[in-house]
């Protein structure tokens, strides 16, 4: 069946707790896709924001940030004394620093509340969860540094464990608590979309942030020095939208050291996160076929070479592991052939953005015709259509309308039927994200690349109203592109613009 979904960040939606949550925006959401015959719903991930509260620079691949956390939910099961006051803000986006620490005064209130029980002590056994809750005790104690940056004591506790940790004992319990809470509301949801025949769609980014549990926990898996900083890093090189290229600062991964030990590493953590969504998106993908390698000294990604990764031996063992999982390979940029054979080789649905296939100056993901392939409007770091096309030069704007109109797409807006175009698309799947459904200009831009802090992350909605308003266009466009139960994909022939036409300017 050809499917339909949204993008959407948890974080953006609506909530009364200054940003979006496991609550009733969320069930919402789900509610309003359901109504409309969207399948999927592709989230950013969930993981412990780090660095710019970039999702893709986590504390960790396995805990999941408080933040996400429904305070209703915690006050309905009787953690809380009272129903939390909202939290006012006069802007419409997320302040991670007063929302956190809004949220963290009733989390302790939850704790000092919370009886343990059976599900909480098997919960608490995992192999991660103990360490995060000590990794991030002990970074709060060093000032929220680095773990390479922190009293040797505290730094070296992971490998002999001869500090006395015992002394943090209550807020290590705290930190456990909220991950048992975390995954105890994530379930749920994710149940509430399944029933409702919404399928998850996760993301797991390539690399893993410096400062994490992942590194803390796994130095040997890493190429680090003695002092524990990363001898090379990771990004990509100079192109023409970079000309430095982009220095992404993780640490590459030791894959000597990994095939030794058969990528337990990988396979934990591509485990875990196998359990949690229905499907999984896996960021960067080229870097299972080749990574660029920045010598950590290099002050930009100018300086690197590409180096081969053993991504056959990797993904032979993930997906013998899980042999149910399903995995969406983003293979956006600048790609060799080989990694399209390994996409192949396994049957993975890449990526295509129709925004690029309009772009003039774009010559990387330009239109491919397949079926076994995710095509999007744009992902959460491109511009909005709309933002898009209103920064073109005017040759463009008119080359696109035309391209649309001589397809037949006559909707009121240029945004609507750049998705009724990318809707009719011969792949299997269509992603929109929420902001072009809306049609927001730059001012819902999600994420910029290559910049760091305000706005990127930000963007979120005050409540879903102007969503329902679109319902009946989604539901038209779905019908029609056969992205329904038993629809199939629509014929449409190209049509030549007459010059009466062309005055018009389409």
């Amino acid at each position: 069946m050809r499917k339909a979904g949204l993008l959407m960040p948890v974080s953006a939606l609506p909530s009364d707790y200054g940003v979006g949550d496991f609550g009733r925006g969320s069930r919402e959401f789900i509610d309003i896709m359901k109504e409309c015959g969207l399948h999927i719903w592709q989230i950013l991930p969930m993981n412990p924001l780090g660095y710019g509260n970039s999702p893709y620079q986590p504390y960790s691949s396995f805990a999941g940030d408080e933040i996400y956390l429904d305070l209703d939910a915690l006050s309905e099961e009787g953690l809380l004394n009272r129903k939390p006051a909202p939290f006012r803000r006069e802007e419409a986006r997320v302040d991670y620093e007063k929302v956190r620490a809004y949220k963290r005064k009733y989390l302790q209130e939850a704790f000092q509340n919370f009886s343990p029980d059976s599900e909480y002590e098997t919960f608490k056994k995992q192999e991660w969860v103990y360490p995060y809750a000590v990794f991030l005790t002990l970074k709060r104690h060093n000032g929220m540094k680095c773990w390479n940056e922190w009293k040797e004591e505290h730094k070296n506790w992971i490998k002999d464990r001869a500090f006395d940790i015992s002394i943090y004992e209550a807020e290590t319990c705290f930190e456990m608590f909220v991950q048992y809470e975390f995954y105890r509301q994530w379930k749920a949801l994710k149940n509430y979309a399944n029933v409702n025949k919404i399928e998850i769609m996760g993301d797991i980014p390539f690399y893993v942030g410096l400062d994490s549990l992942d590194v803390w926990m796994n130095q040997d898996e890493f190429l680090l020095g003695a002092d524990g900083k990363p001898t090379f890093i990771a990004g990509v090189p100079p192109d023409y939208f970079s000309k430095d290229g982009q220095r992404w600062g993780n640490p590459i991964y030791n894959w000597e050291r990994m095939k030794e030990n058969g990528f337990v590493f990988w396979r934990k953590r591509f485990g875990y996160n196998a359990r949690l969504f229905d499907i999984i998106r896996i960021d960067h993908f080229r870097a299972f076929d080749t990574y660029w390698k920045i010598p950590a000294s290099s002050p930009t990604a100018r300086e690197g070479e590409w180096i081969e990764a053993p991504g056959n031996a990797l993904l032979d063992v993930l997906l013998k592991d899980n042999p149910d999982v399903r995995i969406v390979a983003e293979d956006l940029g600048d790609m060799r052939p080989q990694v399209y054979e390994l996409r192949d080789a396994y049957h993975l649905p890449g990526m295509k953005i129709i925004q690029f296939t309009f772009d003039p100056m774009e010559h990387n993901n330009l239109f491919e015709d397949r079926e076994n392939m995710i095509v999007y409007t744009g992902t959460h770091d491109n511009e909005t259509i709309k933002g898009w096309f209103e920064g073109q030069p005017r040759e463009v704007r008119l080359a696109t309308e035309r391209e649309l109109y001589a397809w037949g797409y006559e909707e009121d807006s240029l945004v609507k039927n750049f998705i009724c175009y990318t809707l009719d698309n011969k792949a299997d799947t269509a992603i929109l994200p929420v902001q072009d459904v809306l049609e927001l200009d730059n001012a819902g831009r999600l994420n910029t690349p290559g910049t760091l802090g305000t706005p990127n992350w930000e963007w979120r909605l005050a409540s879903l109203d102007k969503l329902k308003d679109k319902k009946a266009f989604i539901r038209k466009a779905l019908a029609k592109s056969g992205r329904v139960e038993g629809g199939k994909m629509p014929v449409r022939k190209r049509r030549r613009p007459n010059c009466k036409e062309d005055k018009k300017g389409i």
